[in-house]
């Protein structure tokens, strides 16, 4: 398959089979990390790195996966970055397209990393938008394929706040490639109604199936992965925290939801994730709302069925096929 000069925007726009090549390629240069074979097969090339809203995954994901395919990295924070202020997305991208072979977007409205791609003239790649996560879903991928051997035929239900990247980017992920997704959320927290439809057709080719559940046990029920995310995003007000906890605590992923599950079931968060009260985060709620645990307990996050760092590896693995695939490298 041919991605050279590709944009990697959201999985809407890409096969099964270009999903699973993508999944090949990082289980490949995965290896080769861990067997200490060198791929710096792209050195004199250069990216930049666009964060809107800061990481700690999605950035070392990029910046180790750029070294190691041999290119530099030039990072530009919040404060750094003028994009949408003092200059236009368009003469942003222009102008940063004229430098680097490829550009990471991370950020706010999807609309913005489109804007990117339209003008830059190199691949853009979407570290994350407030609509999608697409980036997160191939390591998502290929941490099933590697605990249970495949994929297809198997159940993912998320708990939670389903409307936005995460559980978007989940939904059309198992849609695509087969897997059977569920939700379980009140019904306010659905996803897109439209999107909930294309996702269906999507997954009446593949041999999927897509369910919205408001009872959370109905949801994981038979499930092979119980997925979660944190209940409120970056850049939403803290106001919003009593609404959430009020309406999503009943879905917290708890060891007696997780018995719903299959025996073999296996836990997934795209990180961080608010389990404990060691974070500043955690310990404010604390404070508020006199809870010790949020979207998942310390007792789930912490136990052998919880996947959660290979997860967070995998983003550096799958990163890195992205990138060498889109820029020509393989």
């Amino acid at each position: 398959m041919n991605f050279k000069g590709r944009n990697f925007l959201t999985l809407k726009d890409f096969t099964a089979e270009e999903i699973l090549y993508l999944t090949d390629l990082a289980a490949e240069l995965k290896r080769k990390k861990k067997e200490g074979i060198p791929v710096d097969v792209l050195r004199g090339k250069n990216i930049a790195l666009i964060f809107e809203k800061t990481s700690t995954r999605t950035r070392c994901s990029f910046e180790v996966a750029a070294h190691d395919l041999g290119m530099g990295t030039t990072y530009l924070d919040p404060k750094a970055s003028q994009i949408g202020k003092k200059e236009s997305i368009a003469d942003t991208a222009r102008v940063l397209g004229s430098m680097f072979e490829g550009i990471e977007y991370r950020g706010f409205g999807q609309e913005i990393v489109e804007e990117l791609a339209k003008y830059a003239g190199v691949p853009i790649w979407n570290g994350l938008t407030n609509e999608y996560h697409p980036t997160q879903m191939l390591a998502d991928l290929l941490t099933i394929r590697e605990v249970f051997g495949d994929y297809k035929g198997r159940k993912l239900c998320y708990m939670g706040d389903a409307r936005y990247n995460t559980g978007n980017s989940l939904m059309i992920l198992c849609s695509k490639m087969g897997i059977h997704f569920s939700v379980g959320a009140p019904e306010k927290y659905f996803p897109n109604a439209e999107l909930v439809e294309q996702c269906k057709k999507w997954a009446a080719e593949s041999g999927g199936s897509v369910s919205l559940e408001t009872d959370p046990k109905a949801a994981a029920k038979d499930a092979d992965v119980i997925y979660t995310d944190v209940w409120v995003s970056m850049g939403e007000p803290d106001e919003i925290w009593e609404e959430r906890i009020k309406d999503l605590t009943p879905y917290r992923v708890t060891m007696d939801l997780l018995k719903c599950a299959k025996d073999t079931a296996i836990f997934l968060h795209c990180l961080p994730a608010f389990h404990d009260l060691g974070t500043e985060i955690g310990k404010t709620i604390h404070d508020k709302f006199g809870l010790d645990e949020m979207e998942v307990t310390d007792e789930v996050f912490k136990s052998s069925q919880s996947e959660v760092f290979r997860e967070a590896e995998n983003r550096m693995h799958t990163i890195k096929a992205v990138m060498a695939a889109t820029l020509g490298a393989f």
